[in-house]
Parts: C-alpha cells; structure tokens; sequence
C-alpha cells in the first residue's frame, strides 16, 4: 500500500432516489480507498451501483450521505460552481457512447474542451491525439471514423485536460473485441504517469487487467480484490 494520500477515498458514501414515496438506494455504505496510479475496474450486474459510484466521484451526482476525497478535494459540500471546477479541473470522463460534436473534427472535438482547462490548448490537444494514435486522422470528422476511433478521440479528449482521475463507463461497450482491446490497452497505458483509472463494466473478463476489482452488488462494495499479474488487454477474450 501507497503512503502518498489516496487519489480517492470513500467513506460511508451512500446515495438515495425518491420519487414520491418510493425510495430506491442505488449505493449504501461504500467505503474503500484507490491509490495514485491504479487501475480499478468497478464490477457488477446492471443496478448494482457502480455507474452511481462513478458518478458521485466525478461530481455529476451528489451523495445523500457520507465523504469523498478526490485527488485532495472534499467533494461533498461543494457548491455548483465549485462542483463545475472540480470536473473541469480534476476529472476526465470516459463513456460508452463518444458524445463527440459531429460537426467538428477530430483535433477540434478535443481543443474543446482543452480549452476549458489553461492556455496550450492547441498543442495538448495536437499531443494527445498522437497519443491515441490519432494524428494522421486530426482533420477528420467523426463521420469518418470508425467506432473504435471516436473512442479513442473521446479519450484523447479527457486526457487533454491532464486530469488526475480518468472515470470510464463502460468504454468498450460498443466496440468488437480488437478494437476494445486497443481501447483497454490505451487506458491501461495512462497509469504510467500516475494517472488513476476507475473503469465500469459488467464484463468480467475485462476485470482480469486491473489491479484492483471493486465487486458491487445491490448497491454495496461485496467484494475487493488485488491482482498481483493482471492480463494484458491484448490477451482478453469475450
């Protein structure tokens, strides 16, 4: 275990809908700590709180109760506009579907956002691309790329603002498997330079290359479990 300050840290975090009288708690009591540069798949069957958990760390949902430190910020208690520069400044998103502009291209889809987070917007952009293997393919619109990559413009785009967290749900969903494995191999790589990854998924299989498993079921933390030799993304079958 790392004795540098956890990049987040849950306790007792909890999270409940009501319409009308009907309660549903989506997540009860989570409490577990993800180190600075793991990769932690979030796993379990569909309602079982993982996506909610996603959501309350990158601050797109608040809890109803417990704490969440992330990457050194309480996050519970912050006002909407802190909450907007938390995910801004702080968190990349990663999901199923590419939400990429139609009408830009590549390098623009991504110097859009970039250019939220400081100056050199052009330049992160241009270098993240070509950290995806994307550079021969900056003026092209999403219409004329293939599925695997728009998502790997998707991940340009939230590694161009230098996040520490980058949160993924379900980033291969809609992928084959070659290309999901490109996918995972890339997200895989970005913990080389300390960046934490929390991956959602209902796959099993994909859990076999992260560090650490996260097993949710009903919404609670069942299960936690370290792989000393986790697979290569390129070695995954599903």
């Amino acid at each position: 275990m790392s004795t540098s300050e956890p990049a987040v840290l849950v306790t007792g975090l909890s999270k409940v809908y009501a319409t009308g009288e009907t309660e549903v708690r989506a997540l009860s009591d989570a409490a577990f700590a993800v180190e600075p540069g793991e990769f932690v798949v979030l796993l379990g069957p569909s309602g079982s709180g993982k996506t909610t958990c996603l959501n309350l760390i990158g601050a797109i949902e608040e809890p109803t109760a417990g704490s969440l430190l992330v990457d050194g910020v309480e996050v519970v208690g912050l006002d909407e506009d802190e909450r907007t520069d938390f995910r801004r400044d702080r968190i990349g998103f990663v999901f199923q579907f590419y939400n990429l502009v139609p009408t830009l291209t590549a390098l623009e889809n991504v110097q859009l956002v970039a250019e939220l987070t400081g100056g050199d917007a052009v330049v992160r952009s241009t270098r993240t691309l070509a950290e995806v293997g994307l550079d021969d393919r900056a003026d092209h619109f999403p219409a004329q790329l293939s599925g695997g990559e728009q998502q790997r413009v998707a991940i340009a785009r939230a590694l161009a603002k230098e996040p520490a967290v980058l949160l993924c749900d379900e980033p291969t969903g809609a992928l084959d498997l070659e290309t999901g494995q490109q996918v995972l191999s890339l997200l895989r790589d970005v913990t080389t330079g300390g960046r934490t990854v929390l991956l959602v998924t209902h796959n099993s299989t994909i859990a076999e290359m992260a560090d650490r498993v996260l097993r949710l079921r009903d919404g609670q933390v069942v299960g936690d479990e370290t792989r000393a030799t986790p697979k290569a993304a390129a070695d995954l079958e599903w």
